[in-house]
């Protein structure tokens, strides 16, 4: 509810890192890991920013943020075949008087 984002391992529970305020106090309503990157993971959070997470590049702030104009967005899912090497990751987005919009993630963010 505050922004926060924790990463854990399943066997403690302490986190491994931990980004404060990483929304500038926003609510993050989804979070993701992508399909076919496991060092990338997305946060949307509730003013329909998305923040993009790549822990190889950078383990202190995200590495790209997009705001999705008009419509507010509600959730958030990935697509994406991770068992194939073209690298193709979308994001899938619920607007709030019911849109759907897939937008496709940069190549650098999607290669295995």
């Amino acid at each position: 509810s505050d922004g926060s984002i924790r990463l854990h391992q399943m066997t403690s529970e302490y986190p491994l890192m931990q980004w404060n305020d990483s929304t500038k106090g926003q609510p993050i309503i989804a979070l993701q890991w992508a399909l076919t990157r496991p060092a990338v993971f997305f946060a949307l959070d509730a003013s329909s920013n998305i923040y993009i997470w790549d822990l190889l590049e950078n383990d202190l702030l995200p590495v790209a943020k997009q705001t999705i104009p008009s419509e507010k967005v509600v959730t958030m899912t990935l697509l994406g075949e991770p068992e194939k090497a073209n690298g193709l990751l979308g994001i899938v987005l619920a607007k709030e008087y019911g849109q759907i919009d897939i937008q496709y993630v940069k190549k650098k963010w999607a290669l295995p």
